[in-house]
């Protein structure tokens, strides 16, 4: 079952509270994410996304996964 921008958004904000995201996309199946959380400040990029994939709670997870692609975006704040 396709995802809406705001579905993924709830997920990520469970893990980062405080954290600036952005969901763009319209297909629920190919989308884009950015994510800027102070959390992510001493991390190298895989380990951030790798963060936020973990807050997906499976949603992309093999063929069976509600979410196909997600474009993302991550960094720490300026």
């Amino acid at each position: 079952m396709p995802m809406q921008p705001h579905e993924i958004e709830e997920l990520i904000r469970s893990s980062f509270p405080d954290a600036t995201i952005v969901v763009e996309g319209d297909d629920g199946v190919h989308m884009a994410a950015m994510v800027i959380d102070e959390s992510f400040r001493g991390m190298n990029r895989v380990q951030q996304q790798r963060a936020v994939y973990a807050a997906l709670k499976g949603k992309m997870d093999g063929t069976q996964g509600d979410l196909h692609a997600l474009a993302l975006t991550t960094k720490a704040p300026d």
